[in-house]
């Protein structure tokens, strides 16, 4: 089956949002909390990340590619798509698709070892305007963080990378606080796994940098 053009692919996505109806306008807190679904608990050393690399689609897939949940010692315990870093409660697709609410599609991760690394080379971490055809505050590159020791980190792998692979460029992520989590409607989660042919920004692909991960990293 030929693959359908990026370009085509972009220009239905807001066609197949408004034909989803009310299934997308409701409350944004529709998909069940990250690791409610997994066999086993979560164990006690996992930790939550937060990342914001364009549109949430394609950032959850680049993630389970490259670290398969069937995989034994991938490291990736679970995913959920959704909104951090607005202003306003109970964001929906549309709502923070108007640019208006603050919010940035984003992608919880559910991990054991650090994923920073992977992060920024997923995605173009010098776009200050979004992601691809994806444009817009929403897209944002971000990571969220919980505490003083997890933004010392991000920030030196950020400054690892600026250094290494982009001397004539300036990295734009964003490193802030984390603030309220709210999960993405049902309809978002998995969704390149259920649409194989649906669209994902051209911006998600794996970079071969070399690692920025060769010596500790102090928090």
């Amino acid at each position: 089956m030929p693959r359908i053009p990026t370009y085509l692919k972009r220009a239905f996505r807001p066609i197949t949002t408004l034909l989803m109806g009310s299934s997308v306008s409701q409350s944004s807190a529709v998909a069940a909390p990250i690791g409610s679904s997994l066999p086993n608990p979560p164990p006690a050393s996992a930790k939550h990340a937060y990342f914001a690399a364009g549109c949430f689609w394609g950032t959850e897939s680049a993630f389970r590619r490259r670290f398969p949940l069937t995989s034994s010692n991938s490291g990736l315990i679970d995913t959920r798509v959704g909104y951090i870093g607005g202003a306003t409660a109970s964001p929906t697709y549309l709502t923070v698709g108007s640019g208006t609410t603050g919010h940035a599609e984003a992608l919880e991760v559910l991990y054991d070892p650090e994923k920073l690394n992977f992060f920024f080379r997923m995605h173009d971490p010098c776009d200050a305007g979004g992601q691809g055809p994806d444009r817009g505050s929403q897209y944002r590159s971000a990571i969220f963080v919980e505490d003083e020791r997890e933004e010392k980190v991000a920030n030196e792998v950020k400054k690892r990378v600026q250094e290494r692979w982009f001397a004539n460029k300036t990295v734009v992520t964003e490193i802030v606080r984390r603030g309220p989590w709210w999960n993405a409607e049902e309809y978002h989660q998995l969704y390149l796994d259920k649409n194989p042919n649906g669209y994902e920004c051209p911006s998600h692909f794996v970079r071969n940098y070399p690692t920025v991960l060769d010596t500790p990293i102090k928090a």
